[in-house]
């Protein structure tokens, strides 16, 4: 999707910005922007998973393109930073420091989120473009973001779109989200969550499986265990194939409140012994846990599974048995990397694990082309490569329309 767009501020838009004339080709100096309500910590130093580590490993790949960057409305310490600037706006980056950066870029989390109004408002101030981020969330995230949503729509909804130079949506589904908030087509990029390719790679192993004593092929499901994830069908199709062998184990590593159905589901259907519970994996554990499995599934029966741990199967080589479903689809070629399955048909579940499990071949071909297109295009180095590509044409952009502001006077 083309960003090419003109901007048509109004008069008094265009009084806000003062800022110098200043070579894009230059490094950036970037701000990245969270709404504090969105960020809950889960351990140390982590955002829970409506972000995961999107900001800060951008900001990291930023960096080590010479770019200047700060984080704002996140804890200090979670989003990496350069010391450029640090005697002007301070050694943390609060909400009083934001304007005193000086950013060239803006970029701000959630589209319409109190984080976007503050961006629009510091971007006309100093002459910034404002990159907007927008994952549609499931649900539309949890019942604050959809009052502030709501609210956001009513009150500075069109402040940020007359500002926006840009949006950048996760997801096929996060476009149609970003459409229906009221942004120009020609504004949106989809641009996917990226993945550490070099933590996730093929031919790394695991000690949880001696630990735990499974030995042999796994189909693994890593994530919550709540409606809406197909675990119930992905059982039953399990339990009609290779839950019939001994040389084959389902491990479900997650929590939530279908557990103990769960469990009880796998002891009817007789491969109680088959099935391998494990809690929620530390993220340091997840890589030797998919580099030591055999087939991933993703049995998802509706959108409201985002499929982050996915994009991690792919780049470990693991191939993928998906649900059918826009999101899923965006990464899941049927035939290349796996199976793209009809979601909630135990029928078609059974056929899919059926043929993966009986082609050890195509397994093979499936793992070799999951790890190149996570290198191709989930990398965190390629995500950084196309943000960088949106963030210089905003800038451009604005520089433009600052430079024809200057010339306003002499022509008249």
């Amino acid at each position: 999707m083309s960003t090419r767009r003109s901007f048509s501020p109004s008069r008094s838009d265009a009084a806000e910005v003062s800022a110098p004339e200043s070579d894009v080709s230059l490094p950036l100096r970037i701000a990245l922007i969270l709404d504090p309500l969105s960020v809950q910590l889960d351990g140390p130093l982590q955002l829970r998973v409506k972000w995961g580590d999107h900001a800060p490993k951008l900001a990291a790949e930023f960096l080590g393109r010479g770019h200047h960057v700060r984080g704002f409305g996140a804890p200090p310490g979670l989003i990496p930073r350069s010391t450029e600037g640090l005697e002007e706006a301070g050694d943390e980056g609060g909400w009083s420091r934001l304007r005193a950066f000086r950013p060239d870029v803006v970029i701000a989390y959630d589209a319409l989120s109190p984080a976007a109004m503050r961006g629009a408002r510091v971007a006309r101030k100093v002459g910034a473009a404002l990159v907007l981020v927008e994952p549609a969330m499931p649900g539309s995230g949890r019942w604050h973001e959809r009052v502030l949503h709501r609210i956001g729509e009513a009150l500075w909804g069109p402040y940020v779109r007359r500002t926006a130079g840009a949006v950048v949506a996760l997801d096929s589904l996060s476009v149609d989200h970003a459409l229906r908030e009221g942004f120009d087509r020609e504004l949106i990029h989809r641009i996917p969550y990226g993945v550490d390719t070099a933590d996730f790679r093929p031919g790394l192993t695991s000690t949880l499986l001696p630990r735990h004593r499974i030995r042999g092929r796994i189909l693994l499901y890593v994530g919550r265990l709540s409606e809406g994830r197909g675990l119930e069908t992905l059982i039953r199709a399990f339990a009609r194939t290779v839950g019939q062998r001994e040389d084959w184990n389902l491990v479900i590593a997650g929590n939530g409140p279908l557990a103990p159905a769960l469990h009880a589901q796998s002891r009817r259907l007789g491969i109680g012994s088959r099935v391998t519970w494990l809690p929620r994996p530390r993220r340091e554990e997840l890589p030797g846990l998919m580099g030591a499995s055999t087939l991933f599934a993703v049995p998802a029966v509706g959108d409201t599974v985002v499929g982050r741990q996915l994009g991690r199967a792919l780049a470990c080589g693991l191939p993928v048995l998906a649900s059918d479903l826009p999101r899923l689809r965006d990464s899941v070629e049927d035939g290349r990397v796996g199976l793209l399955v009809e979601p909630g048909n135990v029928e078609a579940w059974v056929d899919a694990i059926g043929r993966a499990a009986s082609s050890p071949v195509a397994r093979k071909r499936w793992s070799r082309e999951a790890r190149r297109y996570a290198e191709e295009h989930l990398s965190w180095d390629r995500v950084a490569s196309e943000f960088e590509v949106v963030l210089r044409d905003a800038r451009e952009r604005v520089e433009a329309k600052l430079a024809a502001k200057r010339a306003k006077p002499a022509t008249s």
